[in-house]
């Protein structure tokens, strides 16, 4: 088992983190302060492994079954925003379907990926949105990152995210989303509040999965 002392919260890198759940693979552990779960550094896959498992990954551009799931976020974002919108789909994979799917409707999308889109000059720009669809689950620095991307967003724009999110130590237990070794950070509708807060959003939560953050 891992030490309280041994570890802090990548999210807000508080020190007050404790054991939340273990299973045959791996420890878990919570944070206190943002409600953050996540695996302690020492189960993180190096990046040849990782980018391994991402290759195993059949995601098409044109698959109906992937665009009904990207559907879940691309809609309401696509609600909020105005005809010829700029954004950037981060972590958009080797088939950026999600950015086609916006492109369609009329937007303009810059693509981010570290292991199949790692073009730096992109995450200089400003943006009307940010998408990250399966994406900040696998962040071994989400705090960073997210406030990267926050930076990156014009005023009133808006930060989309899906992830499956955390109900309870109970539930977690027998979550198959754990399971995947990619996986290293789980987000609660709490930590999003927390996070929220933190950088005086408006949140607005869609189905199980969805997170709006608009950038006021």
């Amino acid at each position: 088992m891992y030490k309280r002392q041994e570890s802090h919260c990548p999210l807000c890198h508080a020190t007050q983190v404790g054991e939340f759940s273990t299973d045959r693979r791996r420890s878990y552990l919570r944070c206190s302060r943002c409600a953050l779960v996540f695996v302690p550094p020492g189960y993180y896959l190096d990046r040849a492994s990782e980018r391994r498992e991402y290759d195993l990954h059949r995601n098409g551009v044109n698959d109906p079954g992937y665009r009904r799931f990207l559907s879940r976020l691309a809609d309401p974002l696509l609600e909020r925003l105005s005809p010829g919108a700029q954004g950037l789909d981060f972590g958009c994979g080797p088939g950026p379907a999600l950015a086609r799917m916006l492109e369609e409707a009329g937007c303009s999308v810059a693509l981010y990926d570290s292991f199949y889109r790692p073009d730096p000059d992109v995450l200089q720009a400003a943006y009307d949105f940010i998408c990250a669809t399966e994406v900040v689950e696998h962040l071994h620095r989400p705090g960073d990152v997210l406030t990267r991307l926050w930076s990156l967003l014009c005023p009133g724009g808006w930060l989309g995210i899906m992830t499956k999110l955390v109900l309870d130590a109970e539930a977690f237990s027998r979550w198959h989303y754990k399971n995947d070794p990619t996986h290293v950070c789980f987000f609660s509708e709490a930590t999003w509040r927390w996070w929220a807060d933190e950088h005086g959003a408006e949140l607005e939560r869609y189905g199980a999965d969805v997170i709006l953050l608009q950038k006021t």
